[in-house]
């Protein structure tokens, strides 16, 4: 379903010269109705003008400076609309005798009449395809091969299209629009025959192949993607998909991204926002370590100009939280009381791993989570060298000595700090309980924010 926010005035201005627009509309399906004129913006739709239609159907949409060039829409309402490509020419008519693209007639604006054009071949194309696959599904081995070299005939003619409309074009966003998404393939004819043959190296191969050719049809420091539907989808593929999994890997791709679209501001606050969000909420363990770079790098450094104090004041906050407890880094040491009023110091305890446990025992979650890893974790790996530093979070001993005693916890490293002085909750970031650190035994932090059920599988495999 598509949603319609119709804005008509945003933070900045998408209108970019003196020069003016003026677009002359008929359509026979919508005497007397207000259309809008709509474009796509970072996945919604917003409204850029509107105009009353007279009985025959006929209006016009002007303003007194040109629009950004992207894909529009002719919107009567969510059930009858149509999408259109506005490039540098402005003053033009359109008329469509339906709703759909490719019906719709365009006079003077060529680049846009050509992308008319485009999808009404495109269809022709799709449907070329899928009768091809149809047939597909019951030929035999030899009809099978000669529909592949049928499929690809195809493809030669989509890209011979598109070498057209680049020379008849040149420099235009309709080229760049239409190739937005292609992304080469690898051809593995070129690969050694070792890597061809064996296939984690072949896979590896068109990985790495994707990830360093993933852009190159893809200006992403054209702001006129923006207002396409394209841009958030591709940059949300290439972070979570493409790129390899891990902090180190990414960091450098991301921070050359931002770096790259830096000059254009609108470019710069979406992208930076962006990975900003993406980072912080990301699945991956460690990459909150990228929040905190950007932030400091990008926000907390007055770059981000278009954040607020109440939200740097998150950021500020998010940081203190998470800069101490990152994956690579020595977890911070601690020195917190025992059950038996002795001091215990986390850096000294001598064992092949250590698992800082921080909880409470009102907390849902910790009331299932911390008895399960106690018997499913704890007592199978208790005489491997692992050890657990477990940090009762409040100040009541009698609620403390109850949880204890009802899930018979008393043989692993329980500890706790009244006077609450040790910040314990800041170094570990136990804004959420249970809160889980995996730590070497140089205490350096290998994993955290981990399920019962991950840590059966890690902690055995990093003892042997």
């Amino acid at each position: 379903m598509i949603r319609f926010v119709f804005l008509f005035i945003l933070f900045f201005s998408f209108r970019l010269s003196a020069q003016h627009y003026n677009i002359e509309v008929q359509l026979d399906g919508a005497p007397n109705k207000t259309v809008q004129l709509a474009y796509h913006y970072l996945g919604k739709i917003y409204a850029a003008d509107s105009a009353i239609l007279d009985a025959k159907g006929k209006g016009v949409f002007t303003g007194d400076s040109i629009l950004s060039q992207g894909l529009y829409k002719i919107l009567v309402n969510k059930d009858h609309h149509f999408d259109f490509l506005l490039g540098a020419d402005q003053y033009f008519k359109i008329s469509n005798s339906s709703y759909e693209g490719k019906n719709a007639k365009i006079e003077g604006a060529p680049e846009s009449e050509a992308f008319v054009d485009y999808m009404i071949f495109l269809a022709n194309l799709q449907q070329q395809s899928a009768s091809l696959s149809n047939t597909y599904q019951n030929a035999d081995a030899a009809e099978r091969e000669k529909i592949a070299q049928q499929r690809e005939a195809l493809n030669n003619e989509m890209y011979d299209y598109w070498a057209m409309i680049d020379k008849k074009f040149p420099d235009s966003f309709l080229y760049k629009f239409l190739t937005a998404n292609y992304v080469p393939k690898l051809d593995e004819s070129t690969l050694p025959k070792e890597i061809q043959e064996n296939d984690s190296l072949l896979l590896l191969a068109q990985f790495n192949y994707q990830k360093e050719h993933f852009w190159d049809y893809f200006d992403y420091t054209d702001e006129r993607y923006l207002f396409t539907p394209f841009y958030k989808t591709k940059l949300e593929n290439w972070f979570n998909k493409v790129l390899y999994p891990g902090y180190d890997s990414v960091k450098p791709y991301v921070y050359q991204f931002i770096e790259d679209v830096k000059p254009n501001k609108r470019l710069f606050q979406f992208v930076t926002s962006f990975f900003l969000n993406s980072s912080i909420n990301s699945n991956i363990m460690g990459m909150d370590a990228l929040f905190v770079d950007i932030a400091r790098d990008y926000y907390l450094n007055g770059e981000a100009f278009w954040a607020t104090e109440e939200s740097l004041e998150t950021i500020r906050e998010n940081v203190l939280f998470m800069q101490d407890n990152l994956i690579g880094e020595i977890g911070p040491d601690l020195t917190l009381e025992s059950f038996d009023d002795e001091f215990i110091n986390l850096h000294q305890i001598d064992s092949k791993l250590t698992v800082v446990l921080i909880y409470e025992p009102n907390c849902s979650h910790c009331k299932v989570f911390v008895p399960e890893f106690y018997k499913e974790v704890y007592l199978p790996n208790k005489d491997k060298g692992l050890k657990v530093y477990a940090i009762y979070s409040m100040d009541d001993k009698e609620e403390w000595t109850e949880f204890l005693a009802k899930h018979d916890m008393f043989d692993w490293i329980n500890v706790w700090d009244p006077q609450h002085i040790s910040r314990f909750k800041i170094k570990y970031d136990a804004r959420k309980t249970p809160a889980i650190y995996l730590l070497d035994e140089n205490k350096k932090i290998i994993g955290k924010k981990m399920t019962v059920e991950q840590l059966k599988e890690i902690i055995p495999l990093e003892l042997n």
